[in-house]
């Protein structure tokens, strides 16, 4: 894949990524704790990282999320975590996605990008794979960004491309 098209797919993931970030930065300590709201706040950040990270991982019997994190979210019986985790807890796991997603575009090489992402999934290529990751990420963003418009009247703005460097 060149140098070009690798460029482009990062300032776009990674925008989406960066404005993941801000709606964390943007949902206060209240908002993030009530567990009376549904979906909680916290877990929708957490969820997003958790497929980020899985769906950039090159197997599914390799993957391995970082502490204090676990596979229970592939579960179908649909556990939550057996507590809120922390906003620094899931800013650090989200650093580890956007490194790992900067990692994963840097080293596409055009004979993989067109291939099967993995045999036992859906007819899938390894950069539609890439798209879909990122439209996950950016689905959810807009989840976070309503909720907070609608408990605080505010949300963070648009972020046409990241600023960071593949």
């Amino acid at each position: 894949m060149d140098t070009a098209w690798k460029t482009i797919l990062w300032r776009q993931f990674g925008a989406s990524i960066d404005m993941l970030e801000n709606a964390i930065a943007a949902c206060p300590e209240e908002l993030w704790n009530d567990r009376s709201r549904q979906p909680e706040f916290w877990y929708v950040v957490y969820h997003t990282l958790f497929w980020l990270d899985f769906y950039l991982s090159d197997s599914v019997e390799e993957f391995a999320p970082p502490a204090p994190f676990t596979l229970d979210e592939m579960n179908p019986a649909g556990l939550m975590p057996e507590r809120v985790y922390t906003k620094e807890e899931l800013q650090n796991y989200l650093t580890h996605g956007r490194n790992k997603c900067r990692e994963v575009i840097a080293s596409l090489k055009d004979e993989k990008a067109p291939q099967r992402c993995r045999p036992e999934w859906p007819d899938m290529t390894i950069a539609e794979l890439m798209l879909d990751n990122m439209r996950h990420v950016q689905h959810h963003t807009a989840q976070l960004n309503l909720i907070l418009r609608q408990t605080t009247d505010s949300a963070p703005r648009w972020i046409t491309s990241t600023k960071s460097k593949l």
